[in-house]
């Protein structure tokens, strides 16, 4: 890593550490990760405490109400698994229906658009597996900060105000996360009595307490209150899987590994793919030549990956075909150095909110964890008296016939959040991600190769000033790339959004373990309030 080479605007310097590192986007929730390993917990163990804190710090971006996927090295098995904790439609719930409502695009928001919510099956999952201590003990500092209040912190303050018409659609919405009428305060404490009630009955009761009895009966009845379709039967239904996720070999002996569809981690191993094969290395970094090949590359990717992506289990995704090398010569050869595509997706051969976490700890276990409502607040409905707010996940559905990733009961939708995960020589080197919908691939493209081209530290990677690529040649770049290089990428036919528009960029965590000493290196996020911390 070359620490002096790169040093962009920041506040703030790489977190480094020996015994073990939580990075999240919330400094509360990482200091409760950090509490469980310094008690003798692993890093799985750590990373349950962590998001669990975060489904009650940071409301608008998480809760037991949305889905999670993870990456988990494990150092006795010294291996990677996948995790995929995404639920589906209710059984009820099909595309004519949605259409018969009068829909030509799937709802954002009310009942039709929650699908069942996998994230505590994802912990069980989790635990169950490599976990050494128990949701009483794991759940001990998020219910205290539910029932005891915390003091909200700035970006969630915003975030929270900015919902505000959504909460204040239906009464329980309202009541719970409006108390005075308004989204709390920076620096304003928080409780939510009714959610630590929900997290005490999963401390004494286990997993099932979400998924059977009466707090499954809120959550169903009140998605069906606001025109939803599922049942109680839906929840009880409902197990989390392990996956074997997919990989790339990028170069020098990096192999970049994400979770297969539904999630659309794809997407940014086929940019890596088709990047992989210009001299990034050698073009001046943050150069106009270095922004138009990973924007074309992006582009490339998101049009197979909207093409193609859906619920394995119901639809043939051609992960081999797409990742194969004929094919990335194909797409790769595509790209002009002095014009920007317009993306199209190819025929291979063959068949806005969320958190991330990672944690490492001593024994060499590290974890990539990410877990989502998906749109701020998700549905706008809070389940009854149990303090949860649903996810939206639905709304990533297609309603177009026949299309991969038409909506259909018991189907899981296309899946933004992904965790990032790269390994050296076969050895786990760096656990990555970032947030933000469609913005996340773009991330993992772009800190990646801050990584593995540059060579690098974690902070400097996130600090990095980056682009957004949002539909055709359409793209948005930070304010720190300079007008020189926004002038020649409008020149070969980017068409730039205003500079200093408020777009999102996304916002992430990394730790990096040094190959030689074992030292773990992390970075979070200047672009949330994110914290890494470690001892």
């Amino acid at each position: 890593m070359r620490f002096k080479d790169f040093m962009f605007p920041s506040r703030r310097s790489p977190v480094v550490a020996r015994h073990g590192l939580v990075a999240t986007s919330q400094p509360l929730a990482a200091q409760a990760g950090l509490d469980v390993l310094k008690a003798g917990g692993n890093a799985i163990d750590a990373a349950i405490a962590t998001v669990a804190t975060l489904c009650v710090t940071e409301p608008c971006s998480t809760g037991v109400g949305g889905d999670a996927f993870a990456l988990i090295w494990s150092a006795e098995d010294e291996r990677l698994f996948g995790l995929n904790a995404s639920g589906p439609a209710p059984m009820a719930l099909t595309a004519d229906l949605v259409r018969g409502r009068g829909y030509l695009t799937f709802p954002t928001h009310g009942g039709l658009p929650v699908t069942v919510p996998g994230a505590v099956r994802g912990w069980q999952l989790a635990l169950e597996r490599f976990g050494t201590m128990g949701l009483d003990r794991l759940l001990a500092q998020p219910i205290d900060y539910a029932r005891n209040g915390f003091p909200v912190s700035p970006t969630i303050a915003q975030a929270w105000n900015n919902s505000t018409g959504l909460l204040a659609r239906l009464p329980d919405s309202q009541r719970v996360w409006l108390p005075v009428g308004r989204a709390p305060r920076m620096g304003e404490l928080f409780r939510n009595p009714e959610f630590a009630g929900t997290l005490q009955a999963l401390a004494e009761r286990g997993y099932d307490a979400l998924y059977r009895g009466d707090i499954a009966a809120q959550i169903a009845a009140a998605v069906r209150a606001d025109g939803g379709v599922m049942t109680e039967e839906d929840l009880a239904g409902y197990l989390a899987e392990w996956v074997e996720p997919i990989a790339i070999d990028y170069k020098d002996g990096y192999a970049f590994h994400e979770i297969p569809p539904n999630g659309q981690g794809l997407a940014a191993l086929l940019a890596l793919n088709i990047a992989r094969g210009f001299d990034l290395r050698h073009m001046a970094y943050g150069s106009a030549d270095y922004y138009h090949v990973l924007i074309e590359a992006m582009k490339l990717g998101f049009a197979d990956a909207h093409a193609y992506i859906a619920d394995p289990r119901q639809a043939a995704v051609p992960v081999e075909g797409l990742l194969s090398q004929r094919y990335t010569r194909e797409r790769r050869a595509l790209i002009d150095g002095e014009t920007a595509l317009w993306p199209e997706p190819g025929k291979p051969d063959g068949h806005g909110d969320t958190v991330y976490l990672t944690v490492a700890d001593e024994a060499g276990n590290m974890v990539s964890w990410i877990q989502s409502l998906y749109m701020g607040f998700g549905s706008g409905i809070t389940a009854g008296r149990t303090g949860i707010q649903l996810q939206n996940r639905g709304a990533n559905f297609s309603l177009t016939a026949g299309h991969p990733n038409e909506v259909a009961p018991g189907k899981r939708p296309y899946h933004t959040i992904i965790p990032g995960f790269i390994t050296r020589d076969g050895r786990p080197w760096t656990s990555f991600g970032v947030m933000g919908g469609f913005m996340q691939p773009q991330g993992h493209l772009q800190v990646g190769a801050n990584l593995v081209e540059f060579g690098m530290e974690p902070q400097a990677a996130l600090d990095a000033p980056r682009f957004n690529w949002l539909q055709g040649r359409e793209v948005a770049l930070e304010a720190a790339i300079g007008d020189d290089v926004r002038g020649e990428l409008a020149r070969r036919g980017h068409a730039l959004r205003p500079k200093g528009e408020p777009l999102h960029y996304g916002g992430g965590q990394i730790i990096l373990r040094d190959e030689e000493s074992g030292v773990l290196i992390g970075g979070s996020e200047p672009r949330n309030d994110g914290a890494a911390v470690g001892w």
